[in-house]
């Protein structure tokens, strides 16, 4: 069965565009003085303003430029932390230049080079914090970017100040090279990565074609405020965050402030006044966590929860009194924070429905680097309160099926759109692997509801697989662990017994020690902390069918390894 949007009475009208370049021409147009990007001149400086008039003479000014370098046509990197510069570099390399190569920031030297390499770049920006970095790095051109702009440096050549000041001049000569330039909305302009892996790499293609049918998707489903803000906090080389947290926010009119730290989110939402936060659910779930943590140490929670009672009366009545109610749960987020947008892998349905409860929005979505990225979300003209565990309906010109389906109704999900991928830079066979009649293949399990509202179980490749066939999906029992509020995270995995043939249930555990600590006082007890979870895993477990039960619990002593959106690498936790 093929599953379409079946809200197409109800989506918000978006203006038609092919290009990137189109959209920041059209937004220069629409918005001019408003706000597009808020930077800071220095680290822990007020925020300052680039309304979109800049963007655009920005981007053309360094795409001119890079055009009289001789660059038309070449591959070339960018790489650093999220800032203003980072954003112009990239849309001056897509709107005429080349293809864009984002890098991982948090990747190797020797992961770098691999990339560059088999990437083919002829050029990269880099933030000042990765100078020695590139210092040695054979590479034709190397330019210096500054996240903070008192750090300019318009004198010197291989700055991208430089590049900028030299193109306006072209500019204010009649150079209209790059501004006239034609896109073809179909050809590749994107390679993106998908791991930093020193082995081969795949890289992902994409085309102007493909992010901006999905810019377009995403805001048929959810409408922005004229005066919305995000604070960019995920790593600015995903999709994630380039797609759904800067250019749907840019193409509806918002603004961005780039963040300076994870320590300092909730002082530059604050400074930002900021109302919108795009993040993985780790970060949420950690932040609703302390919600309530804070309330308890406040001596507060039964307050909490009579004013969630009152709101929640209050709102059947059609009187949205949440600002004042929950006011000093605002001011721990800026004052502002309204709607939340989550993708990565799936969040909790508590975590949704206790932020909403709290008078705070919650978007959920899925997405895949191939898919630029957004495969479904929860629109804002439905109950998203109800359909917490889910993650929405597919996009509004993509359509979706389940294929090898289980007893159970949970099959590979599998999609189709404008916004799928080219294919995998110079990989036919590894494309052809994904790529099938037009269906990407996404190697995720999932069922979908009567309404049409998908919902996630699993990778594929990660279902344990018992000796009598039954299928385990390690996503639904951490989802059931992760209730007991004495673990932080943890990992569940399948580990086989070489003598018996028998596959046991394991998990590796990182205990929420600051919690243990507060009600027991023995967090550096290793033999109490295991005892605990132990215990507390063997109460789940009489709620599971025999096959799914947790038989062996690891206890870590670090960190689990994870990729740059905060995710669990999970080959690389394994412990048997």
């Amino acid at each position: 069965m093929i599953y379409e949007n079946i809200y197409k009475n109800k989506l918000h009208h978006v203006r038609d565009i092919d290009t990137l370049k189109e959209m920041l021409t059209t937004c220069k147009e629409l918005f001019g003085k408003k706000p597009a990007f808020l930077y800071k001149e220095e680290k822990g400086g007020p925020y300052r303003e680039v309304n979109f008039i800049t963007l655009k003479d920005d981007v053309d000014a360094l795409g001119t430029k890079l055009l009289d370098m001789g660059m038309e046509g070449e591959n070339i990197a960018v790489i650093g932390e999220n800032c203003y510069a980072w954003m112009v570099a990239y849309f001056a390399v897509v709107n005429g230049v080349g293809k864009v190569v984002p890098l991982d920031k948090e990747l190797s030297k020797e992961e770098i080079v691999n990339l560059l390499t088999t990437a083919g770049c002829k050029a990269v920006f880099y933030t000042s914090a990765y100078k020695n970095v590139f210092r040695d790095v054979e590479i034709p051109h190397k330019f210096q970017m500054e996240v903070y702009t008192k750090k300019v440096q318009a004198d010197q050549e291989n700055t991208l100040d430089y590049l900028l000041e030299e193109g306006r001049k072209m500019l204010g000569k009649g150079d209209r090279r790059y501004v006239d330039l034609v896109i073809d909305p179909l050809e590749v302009r994107m390679l993106l990565f998908t791991s930093g892996t020193t082995d081969v790499p795949k890289a992902v293609m994409l085309c102007h074609k493909n992010i901006v049918s999905n810019v377009q998707d995403i805001s048929r489903i959810v409408k922005l405020k004229e005066d919305d803000r995000a604070l960019s906090i995920l790593p600015i080389h995903h999709t994630f965050e380039s797609s759904v947290g800067i250019m749907v926010v840019l193409f509806q009119g918002g603004s961005i402030a780039f963040y300076e730290g994870l320590k300092y989110v909730v002082k530059n939402l604050a400074e930002a006044q900021a109302t919108l936060l795009v993040g993985v659910p780790l970060i949420f779930e950690s932040m609703y966590n302390k919600i309530w943590k804070q309330a308890e140490k406040s001596d507060m929670t039964k307050a909490l929860k009579m004013a969630i009672k009152l709101n929640k009366t209050l709102k059947k009545v059609g009187i949205d009194a949440r600002k004042k109610i929950f006011k000093s749960v605002y001011a721990n987020f800026g004052g502002r924070l309204r709607l939340l947008v989550t993708g990565a892998a799936a969040i909790s349905p508590n975590v949704v429905r206790g932020f909403q409860d709290l008078g705070i929005e919650m978007v959920m979505g899925y997405g895949l680097t191939e898919a630029a990225p957004l495969v479904s979300g929860t629109p804002d003209f439905t109950d998203r309160y109800a359909k917490a565990g889910s993650v929405g309906q597919v996009v509004p010109s993509g359509q979706l099926q389940l294929i090898n389906e289980n007893e159970d109704g949970i099959g590979e999900i599998i999609f189709k759109g404008p916004n799928v991928m080219l294919g995998y830079y110079n990989m036919p066979e590894k494309t052809a692997e994904v790529l099938k009649d037009g269906w990407f293949h996404t190697g995720d399990l999932g069922f979908v509801d009567e309404n049409g509202f998908l919902y996630l179980t699993g990778r594929k490749k990660n279902v344990i697989v018992t000796k009598t066939g039954k299928n385990i999906y390690p996503e639904e029992i951490e989802e059931y662990l992760s209730k007991i509020p004495y673990i932080e995270e943890c990992m569940v995995y399948g580990t086989d017994n070489d003598d018996t043939g028998e596959t046991t249930v394991s998990v590796q555990i990182r205990p929420a020690y600051e919690t243990i600590q507060d009600e027991f006082g023995y967090a550096e007890d290793a033999d109490k902390v295991y005892q605990l979870l132990k215990g507390k895993i063997a109460d789940v477990n009489q709620t599971l069918p025999n096959y799914k039960r947790v038989r062996h619990i690891v206890v870590r002593g670090t960190e689990f390894v994870k990729t740059t959106t905060h995710k669990i690498k999970r080959q690389e936790n394994t412990i048997e």
